[in-house]
């Protein structure tokens, strides 16, 4: 091989190798910047304890909330089908924010609850994310398939 093409060869083999570190390196900072969306039911089996940060979708339950009177602190539950999970933000709450609203809020698990770092509260009834009405089904229907155990077992 002459000196001519040894030298293009090592020139395609290192861009070749830059390529896929660059390629590697952005998907890696991709992954880390990715919020999974889970139900306080899905927390609760222990699906999401491998995410340090994620998404906690669900129900505001009914006569949950209760704000500081010396902050802006507010803690809340959020529900669906199968569990209920404690939620604590401190900040200012979307307008739309209410009892038996659907909200999304980001943030972490700190022992049993949820720390959030943002909510959101959807604007319209009809709307809901696929993410969260598929992961709100799933809950319904594993709750009837384990009723319908328990209603066999029992004589």
């Amino acid at each position: 091989m002459n000196p001519t093409r040894k030298r293009r060869l090592t020139i395609v083999i290192v861009v070749a190798i830059a390529a896929a570190l660059a390629i590697s390196l952005g998907v890696y900072a991709l992954q880390q910047n990715m919020n999974y969306l889970f139900t306080p039911s899905q927390v609760q089996s222990g699906q999401a304890t491998q995410y340090k940060t994620f998404r906690l979708g669900g129900m505001v339950k009914a006569g949950s909330i209760q704000r500081s009177k010396d902050s802006l602190e507010v803690t809340f539950t959020v529900v669906d089908a199968g569990g209920a999970m404690p939620v604590e933000y401190t900040g200012i709450l979307p307008d739309l924010f209410r009892d038996n609203q659907s909200v999304i809020a980001t943030g972490h698990m700190d022992g049993a609850r949820f720390v959030a770092t943002e909510v959101l509260a959807k604007h319209d009834e009809t709307y809901m994310p696929k993410e969260l009405k598929d992961a709100m089904a799933k809950a319904h229907a594993d709750a009837k398939v384990k009723e319908a155990a328990a209603q066999d077992k029992s004589p």
